[in-house]
């Protein structure tokens, strides 16, 4: 009986242990006391109420009574709503107390939207409050004159509160400001001139309206270096003349090959009317034998023509020595 009785005892205390740990897990009685003693109302069911839909008291109770002590008059269903929803409340709180002490104008309602939407309201106000530096990647342009610019700027901006939902972020400023220098680049007449002032650069872009839309508010667009790079436009006119010189070398190939088909086709021609006049030639014997049966042509005649032509190429003999050496070459060769 006595062992039946201290087992009894034993399980009674563990049960009571098991059911004290449940109620403080339940309650937090500590808490609700340090509630109290910051003047913050939170009702015990309030705790309880939290337990029972899985939000830590913790969060939502020391960040209403860092409100409170700010200053802020929040309530723990605001809190409470903003984190079921997937919100960082303690951020929330220290951006809202940060924007109250820089009487920037931001309230709970802001504060939750750019939270939620994905952007740290924290960092935002503090941008806001201390503005930040965007160094740009090097951007490449090229003047009028040809020879083409590296620039690197840096930009500050200050973050525009009221355009953080739904504003574009830095990538787009950094995008804006390289087309902007590339812009101003591009329009003045010499590199030299812009090397001179680089500040016609800041103004330029600044008058372009670049933090239109975006989440930052361009205060700045400072030029830190310039360098010179490669003349382009003399590139351009050395591939442009390597061009033009291919298709005029085509040009002339075409031509060559137009004339030696013309030359050749000349030569045919010569070789074709070469042999007509072999063939009126060869006509000749014929016709002064019709003429010797008809009749029409003597004796005294026939020599009388060939004395002609003896006489005409003794005469082309002299007139032209070297073409009859010519000719006696190849005809011994012939030979």
């Amino acid at each position: 009986m006595e062992f039946s009785n201290s087992a009894l005892i034993l399980v009674a205390a563990f049960g009571g242990l098991i059911l004290l740990f449940i109620f403080l897990y339940f309650v937090p009685v500590n808490l609700w006391i340090t509630a109290i003693f910051a003047n913050v109302k939170v009702g015990i069911g309030e705790l309880i109420g939290m337990r029972i839909r899985k939000v830590p008291p913790s969060i939502i109770v020391n960040s209403l009574i860092t409100a409170t002590k700010a200053g802020l008059a929040l309530t723990t269903n605001e809190l409470e709503t903003h984190y079921l929803a997937g919100g960082n409340v303690p951020n929330v709180i220290r951006a809202l107390i940060s924007a109250d002490k820089a009487n920037i104008n931001l309230s709970f309602k802001q504060a939750t939207a750019i939270d939620l939407a994905g952007r740290d309201v924290f960092e935002a106000v503090q941008i806001s409050v201390n503005p930040k530096v965007i160094n740009t990647p090097s951007v490449a342009a090229v003047a009028a004159d040809g020879i083409q610019l590296i620039a690197k700027a840096r930009v500050t901006v200050r973050a525009n509160i009221a355009q953080l939902v739904g504003g574009s972020g830095e990538d787009t400023i950094l995008a804006r400001v390289g087309e902007g220098i590339v812009t101003s680049i591009g329009s003045a007449k010499t590199h030299k001139s812009v090397l001179e002032n680089p500040d016609k650069i800041s103004k330029l872009v600044l008058e372009r309206g670049l933090d239109a839309g975006t989440a930052f508010e361009i205060l700045s667009i400072d030029i830190a270096d310039i360098d010179v790079g490669t003349n382009i436009g003399a590139k351009l006119q050395i591939d442009q003349a390597s061009a033009d010189l291919k298709v005029a070398e085509a040009k002339a190939e075409e031509r060559r090959a137009m004339a030696v088909a013309l030359e050749q086709e000349m030569k045919a021609r010569n070789v074709e009317m070469r042999a007509k006049v072999v063939e009126a030639e060869a006509e000749v014997p014929k016709a002064i034998s019709e003429a010797f049966r008809s009749g029409n042509l003597g004796i005294m005649d026939y020599y009388k023509m060939e004395n002609i032509k003896s006489d005409t190429e003794m005469r082309d003999a002299i007139a032209k020595p070297d073409e009859g050496k010519k000719g006696d070459g190849k005809s011994k060769g012939e030979k």
